[in-house]
């Protein structure tokens, strides 16, 4: 049973034209043998783009890709018709095996100035078949919605918290909870937490969260808490 607090300023930074990104896990030329990854969870990168500038046309297999967009606005290209998923929106990109199926290609663009979204990669030795799919959940004032579960075992959830709003955290094998936007109070966990940080917890009860400032948190849950012996 951990809890874990990642802070923005430990992420890896990599900035281009156009481009700034914060990886919370070893990717490219940022290699930290104890931040491979969090259960199927590969990747979690915050992208800050300006229009026109993202990722050209590229490939996948193998993984699960959520995105949620925070400002601005991010075409797709690639899998199903292109389009522009909007704030408030969640994109997800199954790539299937590359075996059964080509791998998929696909591009990513800010359709709109400071565009900024948050992308989690989920491994899986089954993916599903290729598909792309865009919703719009309606999030409850103060409440957990649960938004995706693009695979078995894993949810992911926002919630749109107002000042002093509190919300319960799953209790669940594992819990990636991250600041998109506003802040946490202080609780027995940790220290306030901001935007770009995160808990992350290992067969954790559920606990109580609240915000300090207006705040966006996004929570993915995998599986369920080991049995306590």
């Amino acid at each position: 049973m951990t809890v874990e607090i990642r802070r923005a300023s430990a992420r890896f930074t990599e900035r281009a034209s156009g481009r700034a990104t914060q990886h919370s896990f070893s990717f490219g030329n940022h290699h930290d043998p104890e931040r491979l990854r969090f259960g199927p969870m590969v990747c979690h990168d915050d992208h800050l783009l300006t229009a026109g500038e993202g990722f050209d046309t590229h490939r996948h297999s193998g993984v699960a890709i959520v995105s949620w967009v925070v400002s601005g606005g991010l075409a797709h290209t690639g899998v199903g018709d292109p389009l522009v998923v909007a704030p408030g929106q969640v994109a997800v990109l199954q790539t299937g095996d590359g075996v059964d199926h080509p791998a998929v290609e696909h591009s990513e663009v800010a359709a709109e100035p400071r565009t900024r979204f948050v992308q989690v990669w989920l491994a899986t030795d089954e993916p599903p078949a290729p598909s792309y799919d865009v919703s719009t959940p309606v999030l409850l004032p103060g409440a957990l919605t649960e938004v995706a579960a693009p695979l078995p075992g894993a949810r992911f959830s926002v919630a749109r918290l107002g000042i002093g709003d509190t919300v319960e955290l799953p209790a669940a094998g594992r819990v990636h909870a991250y600041v998109a936007t506003g802040a946490l109070t202080r609780s027995s966990l940790a220290e306030p937490l901001v935007a770009g940080d995160a808990f992350e917890m290992v067969d954790h009860p559920a606990v109580s969260v609240t915000a300090a400032v207006p705040t966006d948190l996004l929570v993915w849950a995998f599986g369920t808490p080991s049995p306590v012996e």
